[in-house]
């Protein structure tokens, strides 16, 4: 059976992650909290804020960055875009 989950993203019941996405206690939350299907768009917006803009994951600064537009996606706030990006579906 599906574990299901109330998504802070869509505010509704949906189905969750099998497992904790990340160790500590921010993995937990996310597991609690996200569903499948919002942790699954966050790791598509991640990539392309890491590759549009350049981001080194290596370093600090970069590692916050995406820390805090992860928070804010998953809150469901206003999120940095890559500057002229547009998605697939309004091509």
């Amino acid at each position: 059976m599906t574990r299901m989950v109330f998504c802070k993203r869509f505010k509704k019941e949906l189905p969750g992650l099998e497992s904790s996405p990340l160790p500590g206690p921010a993995g937990e939350e996310i597991f609690e909290n996200v569903s499948k299907q919002a942790w699954e768009e966050w790791q598509k917006l991640q990539i392309m804020l890491i590759n549009e803009k350049h981001l080194n994951l290596r370093e600090k600064e970069s590692r916050k960055y995406i820390n805090s537009q992860r928070a804010l996606y998953l809150e469901g706030l206003p999120t940095d875009r890559a500057e002229g990006f547009v998605p697939e579906e309004e091509i």
